[in-house]
């Protein structure tokens, strides 16, 4: 199936959401927070690498410090192909879905399955 809609791919996320107030140190320990309201930013691997590269400790770097903020977001209603459409053309690994503020979970690259990321290859050709 290459069609695929992003609500189908992260119906069973549960995403971990974390305030701007915690520390790398507890994001890379999944400690899991609520009563967040909207996404200001993404924390990922390569924030945390780039943060303790930088010589910062991780046990006081606050993730408003640390994570990408305002990132880029796709909405549930779209597709796969437009899901890896903007992470190539973008150089990211990761897509937060987001509909009016509500976080529906985080797409990576390996979400999707071998026709999507080819018929993405065949785009490419083009």
């Amino acid at each position: 199936m290459t069609n695929r809609r992003l609500a189908d791919i992260v119906k069973h996320q549960k995403p971990l959401l974390l305030g701007e107030h915690e520390t790398v140190q507890q994001a890379c320990s999944t400690v899991p927070a609520d009563d967040l309201e909207r996404l200001t930013g993404i924390f990922t691997g390569r924030d945390a690498v780039r943060t303790l590269a930088e010589g910062k400790n991780a046990e006081v770097t606050t993730l408003a410090h640390a994570m990408t903020p305002n990132p880029i977001t796709i909405t549930p209603d779209s597709h796969a192909i437009d899901a890896l459409r903007e992470m190539s053309n973008r150089g990211f690994r990761h897509l937060p879905v987001v509909e009016r503020g509500r976080i529906w979970g985080v797409v990576s690259r390996s979400d999707f399955n071998g026709i999507e990321i080819d018929r993405l290859g065949e785009e490419d050709h083009l």
